[in-house]
């Protein structure tokens, strides 16, 4: 898998980042009305696909951050779930 997020590395982190893009978007103009668990997972996989790149790229700086963001998916996963309070 490394040598094909590696070949396609600048489209993955495109996707990821439009992944982004758009959840935090979605969530600003629906608001409380988002579907907050779907915001989630999809956060979460657009940090997974992140810290991916990242990690091959040996960016330190934002694979620390996009770790950080899949952390903070999983707990919002938890908690939008009602498995966390």
């Amino acid at each position: 898998m490394n040598n094909f997020v590696s070949r396609h590395i600048k489209v993955i982190e495109m996707i990821g980042v439009l992944m982004r893009v758009f959840s935090f978007s979605l969530v600003s103009w629906l608001g409380p009305g988002s579907p907050f668990m779907f915001v989630w997972i999809f956060n979460t996989i657009d940090a997974i696909m992140l810290t991916w790149c990242s990690t091959l790229k040996r960016d330190s700086a934002y694979t620390l951050l996009n770790g950080f963001w899949i952390l903070v998916g999983l707990i919002g996963i938890l908690r939008a779930g009602n498995i966390l309070r």
